[in-house]
């Protein structure tokens, strides 16, 4: 597909299914640009549709789709982006939401983390940390890939993602849309699969609103919603999406606190694992071992943290 949007071939497909549906055969289309010059996002372009396969002449639709000027910069400006994460931050669509979390929109998972478009527009998307537990009550973490856009190679709780704007992520009763994120992403970073992470064993204990740049173009701006869920699984990381993985009990993530604090061994944890460890995750942890997480659990507050 590369850059090209799904509604501009979704409109091609739909043009020439009508007129196939008239000439009972299946016609051939091509997208002509409307210059040589023009830049890989076609701004402008036309539809050019045989008029049948034996004829040499055709009709031509003249079709525009408008993008941001500064989508299609930053769409060139960033070669050495992974090409894996590249088709992430342009197909994918985060849900925008204002600080009550109520949703005012969508837009492209780039444009979210640009740190330009966060301060100036005040984006702000729709989020979620899970926090995976063993039976032996440890705590599963990774760390994220060297190619990741935002924050590579930190520490952080186990899943960090977001829900996408589609209707089963967008399910807001019980946080049913993000708890099904939540599953899907487990499978694509971590390769759990979804039998063994159900989403009615995620426990959505509370929500922060929080922003962190991580470098000078990147950053975050969310809305995170915080799952735990407490099962054995089996852990097949991803490697364009996590570099390692180690369970850590209690006193163990207090080492690698201890470790980040000083910048032993250039160790590094993210903010919002940071944000959740200093204000809620040793108290919380209490509850996942007594099995009393539902008594914790407050998802009318929205902490705004910095």
């Amino acid at each position: 597909m590369g850059l090209l949007t799904r509604n501009s071939i979704r409109f091609q497909q739909l043009l020439a299914a009508a007129i196939s549906t008239s000439t009972h055969q299946p016609i051939p289309t091509t997208i002509i640009s409307s210059s040589s010059s023009s830049p890989p996002l076609f701004s402008h372009f036309s539809l050019q549709i045989p008029l049948s396969r034996s004829s040499a002449r055709s009709i031509s639709f003249p079709f525009s789709y408008s993008y941001s000027s500064s989508t299609m910069v930053d769409a060139t400006a960033d070669p050495n982006m992974d090409a894996v994460q590249r088709r992430l931050m342009f197909e994918d669509e985060c849900i925008l939401v204002d600080e009550n979390d109520r949703v005012v929109g969508h837009d492209t998972k780039y444009n979210c983390h640009l740190m330009e478009k966060i301060n100036s527009e005040n984006l702000l998307h729709r989020a979620f940390s899970v926090f995976l537990f063993n039976s032996k009550y440890e705590l599963l973490l990774q760390q994220r890939s060297a190619t990741k856009v935002t924050f590579p190679l930190v520490w952080t709780n186990t899943c960090c993602s977001h829900p996408l704007y589609r209707d089963s992520e967008l399910i807001e009763e019980k946080a049913l849309g993000v708890r099904n994120a939540a599953q899907r992403k487990l499978l694509d970073e971590l390769g759990i699969p979804a039998e063994d992470v159900p989403v009615d064993e995620f426990t959505p204990l509370g929500r922060m609103l929080y922003k962190a740049p991580s470098d000078g173009k990147w950053g975050e701006h969310e809305l995170d919603y915080l799952l735990f869920i407490v099962r054995d699984v089996k852990v097949n990381p991803n490697p364009d999406e996590v570099a390692d993985v180690k369970y850590v009990n209690r006193d163990q993530l207090k080492e690698l606190l201890r470790k980040a604090d000083i910048g032993e061994g250039d160790l590094k944890l993210s903010p919002w694992f940071r944000l959740v460890v200093d204000n809620f995750l040793f108290k919380w942890w209490d509850h996942v071992e007594k099995g009393t997480l539902n008594e914790t659990a407050d998802m009318k507050t929205i902490h705004k943290l910095t």
